[in-house]
């Protein structure tokens, strides 16, 4: 018996050191494994969670979403949009309301001003913006800003142009 039971740790120990998973076998007590000693359909699944989390549980559903984004690529999407739709709330509303993004390329966010006067104060404040963006967003979305003033009327109509002065020639 001695014998049996050397060869037996032998065995567990060998099991151990490659990483295997021990002792889930017969009982120390040489009685059947705990599975079979249940009756057939109380083996399988559990069909409740229990009393404490489980991925079975109700989830929000921003973790949810946050999930599906990670797991399926998006979550630079995800993050390049939430620069949009939440522009106000990582701003402040004074800046939201004289200003509002247009454009986000290869980390560029560019942003419009509805004034000069507001196009240089966002430019006096760009490094506290860029921070307020990356403690909202994330780093590495925006790595700079480009501010641009509000834009004067394109007189060009059409798909065709022909260089000149302009309206001015029609006007007398």
């Amino acid at each position: 018996m001695d014998l049996v039971r050397r060869t037996l740790e032998e065995a567990r120990s060998a099991a151990r050191r490659q990483g295997k998973d021990v002792g889930r076998g017969l009982s120390s007590l040489g009685g059947p494994p705990r599975s079979a000693a249940r009756p057939a359909s109380a083996r399988g699944r559990r069909r409740w969670s229990g009393p404490g989390p489980d991925s079975r549980d109700p989830q929000l559903l921003g973790t949810v979403a946050a999930e599906l984004a990670r797991t399926r690529g998006w979550a630079e999407r995800v993050s390049q949009g939430a620069v949009f739709g939440r522009w106000a709330e990582v701003v402040g509303d004074q800046i939201a309301a004289h200003a509002r993004p247009t454009a986000l390329h290869d980390g560029v966010l560019t942003i419009s001003a509805e004034s000069t006067a507001w196009a240089t104060q966002l430019r006096m404040v760009q490094r506290q913006l860029l921070a307020k963006i990356a403690a909202a967003v994330g780093d590495d979305v925006v790595t700079s800003l480009k501010i641009v003033g509000p834009v004067a009327p394109s007189w060009k109509k059409g798909r065709y142009h022909i260089a000149g002065r302009g309206p001015r020639d029609t006007y007398g």
